[in-house]
This record gives C-alpha cells, structure tokens and sequence, in this order.
C-alpha cells in the first residue's frame, strides 16, 4: 500500500475515543493499537488526497492515472516535470485543441521547455462586405508545425511529435512535423 510508512502513527488512536473506563482494560490496550497500524495508511492517504490529485504535487507513479482522468496519453520518453506540465495543463490544452495557439503549446509541452514551435496554416477566416471577395490562405486544407530543438537525437523524437500533432489536427487536415536543431551556448548542433 502507498501509505504504507514503517513507523507511521495514527492521527487518532482508537483507544483515546474509548470512554476512560475502557482506556484501561488490558485487552483492548494491545488489542485496538493493531487498528490503528492497520489503518493509519489509509487515514494517511484521505488526509492528503487533495495532494494526489495535484499533478505537480502527486506521486510520480500516480501521474499516468491522472493523465488518464483529462484524457492524455504518456509518453515514455517524457521526464516526470513534463508530464506533471503536461497533465497540469491539460484542461486548457483541450479547450485550444485544433488552433494553431493550442497546437504549439501542446508541442512545446511535449518537445520540452528549450523548444520554439511555429504552426502554419493554410486556411483562414475573414469578413468582406463585398460578396465574392477572396478568402486568405489556400484552397487546399494543411498544417505544417516547425519545431526546434537543442537536441532531437532521441529514437523516435519526430515521430512522437508527430503523434501530438495528429491527435490535435481535425482529422481531415493533414499536418506535417518538421524538427530542426539550433546551435546552443557551448554545443553544437
């Protein structure tokens, strides 16, 4: 069990609830104090449950039910402060999903804190007075997102991107994902 802590003491022992006559009865003194073991995890737990539901408060074990909760999928690949970020802000993510704003803060999210992400589109929306007036962008449906990065040697990097991008775009738009490396302080790239 979680709260399973060696040592870790009952916030209320039963034996102090029990009226003055009963504290003093030799069978219930060894007796309730096997109680108290037993249920002090679980106390331990409901007293901090507002923790586990915090992602950047909660166990890191426990990040992956919580993410389920907002409806993400970790990835393997991202560090634990990601994916608390992540699932942190994920509520705000899902009310963009499909904007260009929501796309490439859900990729930085996944890309990590170094990255800069740019999300083209090929449509617009505009207004005219004038029936018939051109519409800005292409006919043709499309997002292309520009992600750079210090480092994107990791297995598998562009694909996961990928993977975002596509569970955010309209199904019917097709995205494109290109990773790009930039030269950091002292690296190279």
């Amino acid at each position: 069990m979680r709260g399973a802590i060696p040592g870790l003491a009952s916030p209320s022992p039963y034996l102090t609830r029990l009226p003055a006559i009963l504290q003093e009865d030799d069978f219930l003194q060894r007796m309730l104090p096997a109680f108290d073991d037993a249920l002090a995890p679980v106390l331990g737990v409901l007293d901090n449950l507002a923790a586990y539901l915090d992602p950047h408060l909660a166990p890191a074990d426990h990040l992956e039910w919580l993410a389920s909760w907002v409806d993400i999928r970790v990835d393997d690949a991202w560090s634990v402060q990601q994916r608390r970020d992540i699932v942190a802000g994920a509520v705000a993510l899902h009310r963009r999903t499909g904007t260009a704003a929501g796309i490439a803060d859900a990729v930085r999210l996944a890309a990590g804190p170094e990255s800069s992400v740019e999300v083209e589109e090929s449509g617009a929306t505009a207004w005219s007075a004038m029936p018939g007036a051109p519409i800005p962008g292409s006919d043709e449906p499309g997002v292309t997102v520009t992600v750079t990065v210090p480092d994107a040697s990791a297995e598998g990097f562009e694909a996961r991107l990928a993977r975002v991008v596509r569970s955010l775009v309209p199904a019917h738009v097709p995205c494109r994902v290109q990773v790009r490396t930039h030269r950091t302080k002292g690296g190279t790239a």
